[in-house]
C-alpha cells in the first residue's frame, strides 16, 4: 500500500527590474533590441572595464524587501561568483552571497476557499482572486476596515523569504539547428536582477502560484518590474522534495527549471512529486540534481548532478566599494511606497461601492487599477467602468491569451464609450463593437461611431415604418406571439435590429412591437 507523501517546496525567483540602463554600465535594457546592440566594454567584459552601480538598482531592491517585510541590509556589498558558461563574457557574475541587501521576510498569501463567489455573468482570469495581507502588518494594512467578513475568512499562510540579493544577468544562448551551433546574444547580460530565495514553506502548486502572484502583484504595484514570465522578466526555479508525512527531516530535492509560465510551474511540481514518489516506493533513491521541463512533453530530464556542490569560489568583488544605505535614505524609499492592493481594496469598496468580487480582481492587476481610477473619474461612473472591465475586458483578454499588464488602451477612450451609451448615442450591441476596436487599436470612440455611421436611429417614422415591414414579412412569428408564445417577440426584434444594423434601442423596439401586437 502506497504510504502519505508531503510535498515541500522553495522557490528562487529572478526578476529583471525596470531601469533604463543595465545594473552596472548606461546600455539599454531594453527587451527586443537587435543582437549584442545593446552592449559596451563592461557588460561584455572586456579587460579593464570597470563597473559604476545603478543607484536605481539598490532603490527598487530595497522597496520590494520593505514591501515584504523584509530586514534592510543598511551595509551591504557585491561578491564575485566565478563560473564559465558562454553566457557570461567576464567568467564571473556580481552577485550578493555574504551581505544580501534584505533579509528574513515574508508575503502572506490567501488561498482558495468559499468566500470568494463570483457573480453570474462576469467573467474572469485563472488565478486571480487574490487579496493582499489583512492583518494590519506593516506595510499591507487597511483591509480591516473593509465592511464585510468574506476576506476576512479567506485561508491565509505567511511563506517566509530567507533573502533578496541584487547581482546581475546573463547574456542568452540562441540554439539554431539548422547550423547545429549556438550564438550569444549579450543584450541581457548585465540587466539588473534581484533573486528572491523564500523558504521551503509551501507545500502544493497552489501555494507556489498563490506566491508568485502575490510577489507579482507587489513588484508590478513599485513599478520595479513588469515580470512578464513569456519575456524572462519573472523566472522561478523551483526546489522540490517529498518526505513521508509526519517526518521532520527534508528529502532529497530536485530544482527544476525551464518554467515560463504559470501553469508549467504547477505542471512541473505535480508530475517531479509523483516522479520522486515512484522512486522512492520502488526503494530507488532521488537524485540531488537540476532538471528540465518540457512543457509539451509534460516530462522533466536531468541536466547536471547538485551532489557535488560547484565551487563558485565566492570572493567580495574588487571593483565595487559597500553600498551604505542611510537612515534617510531609506526613509526616503519607504516614503515613495505606493497605496497597495489592501489598502486600493477597502478603498474602492467605500469610495466606489462596487461589488467586493470585481474590487479583488481589478486591485489584483495594477494594469486595471490605474485604468478604472482614471476611467472614473473621466466618466464619473465607476460601476460602468468596472462593468466594462469586468465583462467585455476579461473576455478579450482570455480570447486573446494576454495579461491585463498587457492592456494598451486608454482610460479616456473606454470613459468615452461610457458617456456615448449613457447618452442614447450607441446602444449596447454597438459600444461592445466599439469596444472591441479599443481594446485592440485604442481608437477614438466618438470619431470611429461618426465615421462608421453607428449612431441610434432618433427618427421614430423611420423605426416604425420597418417594423411595420418586419410584422409584415413574419406574419407565423405575429400569430405565434398572440397564441402566447412569449419568445416570439425576441426574434421580432432581432429582425427589426437586424433592418435597422443595429443602430435602435432594443428596448424601444420591443415596446412598440409589443403595443402593435
Amino acid at each position: 500500500m502506497r504510504k502519505e507523501y508531503e510535498t515541500v517546496i522553495g522557490l528562487e525567483v529572478h526578476v529583471e527590474l525596470a531601469t533604463k540602463t543595465k545594473i552596472f554600465c548606461s546600455c539599454s535594457t531594453e527587451f527586443g533590441g537587435e543582437p549584442n546592440t545593446h552592449t559596451c566594454p563592461v557588460c561584455t567584459g572586456m579587460p579593464g572595464a570597470l563597473p559604476v552601480l545603478n543607484k536605481q538598482v539598490v532603490e527598487y531592491a530595497a522597496a520590494v524587501g520593505l514591501a515584504t517585510h523584509c530586514t534592510i541590509t543598511q551595509v551591504h556589498k557585491f561578491d564575485r561568483k566565478n563560473y564559465f558558461y558562454p553566457d557570461n563574457p567576464q567568467n564571473y557574475q556580481i552577485s550578493q552571497l555574504y551581505l544580501p541587501i534584505c533579509r528574513d521576510g515574508y508575503v502572506e498569501i490567501e488561498l482558495s476557499g468559499e468566500n470568494d463567489q463570483k457573480p453570474e455573468g462576469n467573467p474572469g482570469t485563472e488565478n486571480t482572486a487574490r487579496t493582499e495581507n489583512t492583518s494590519g502588518a506593516e506595510n499591507n494594512s487597511g483591509a480591516e476596515n473593509i465592511s464585510g467578513t468574506e476576506i476576512d475568512r479567506a485561508m491565509r499562510k505567511k511563506i517566509g523569504i530567507h533573502e533578496i540579493h541584487m547581482e546581475e544577468d546573463a547574456g542568452k544562448l540562441v540554439h539554431d539547428d539548422w547550423s547545429d551551433c549556438s550564438f550569444v546574444d549579450y543584450n541581457r547580460s548585465g540587466v539588473p536582477l534581484i533573486e528572491i530565495v523564500s523558504e521551503p514553506d509551501m507545500r502544493s502548486a497552489e501555494e507556489v502560484i498563490a506566491y508568485l502572484e502575490k510577489l507579482r502583484m507587489i513588484i508590478q504595484y513599485l513599478g520595479a518590474s513588469d515580470c512578464k514570465l513569456n519575456e524572462g522578466s519573472m523566472r522561478a526555479d523551483v526546489n522540490i522534495s517529498v518526505r513521508e508525512v509526519g517526518a521532520e527531516e527534508f528529502g532529497t530535492r530536485t530544482e527544476m527549471k525551464n518554467l515560463n509560465s504559470f501553469k508549467a510551474i504547477a505542471r512541473a511540481i505535480e508530475a517531479e512529486r509523483e516522479r520522486q514518489i515512484d522512486l522512492i516506493e520502488a526503494g530507488e533513491a532521488v537524485i540531488q540534481e537540476t532538471r528540465r521541463w518540457d512543457d509539451e512533453k509534460e516530462y522533466s530530464y536531468a541536466m547536471r548532478s547538485k551532489e557535488d556542490a560547484k565551487d563558485y569560489r565566492y570572493f567580495p568583488e574588487p571593483d565595487l566599494v559597500p553600498v551604505v544605505i542611510s537612515d534617510e535614505w531609506l526613509q526616503k524609499i519607504k516614503d515613495s511606497l505606493p497605496e497597495f492592493q489592501t489598502e486600493k481594496l477597502s478603498r474602492y469598496l467605500k469610495e466606489y461601492e462596487i461589488p467586493l468580487y470585481d474590487a479583488k480582481i481589478i486591485t489584483g492587476h495594477k494594469k486595471l487599477a490605474d485604468i478604472f481610477e482614471a476611467a472614473s473619474e473621466l466618466c464619473k461612473k465607476p460601476k460602468k467602468v468596472s462593468n466594462w472591465l469586468m465583462v467585455e475586458t476579461m473576455r478579450l483578454l482570455k480570447e486573446e491569451e494576454m495579461d491585463p499588464e498587457d492592456l494598451t488602451f486608454s482610460p479616456k477612450n473606454l470613459a468615452g464609450l461610457i458617456e456615448l451609451t449613457e447618452k442614447g448615442i450607441i446602444n449596447s450591441t454597438v459600444a461592445k463593437e466599439v469596444f472591441e476596436k479599443i481594446f485592440h487599436q485604442d481608437v477614438d470612440p466618438e470619431q470611429y461611431v461618426e465615421e462608421h455611421g453607428l449612431k441610434m436611429v432618433t427618427d421614430d417614422g423611420v423605426l416604425l415604418q420597418t417594423i411595420e415591414k418586419i410584422l409584415q414579412e413574419n406574419p407565423k412569428s405575429v400569430e405565434d406571439y398572440r397564441k402566447g408564445k412569449e419568445k416570439a417577440i425576441g426574434y421580432l426584434v432581432g429582425q427589426t435590429m437586424k433592418a435597422m444594423r443595429g443602430k435602435a434601442d432594443p428596448a424601444k423596439v420591443s415596446q412598440i412591437l409589443k403595443e402593435k401586437l
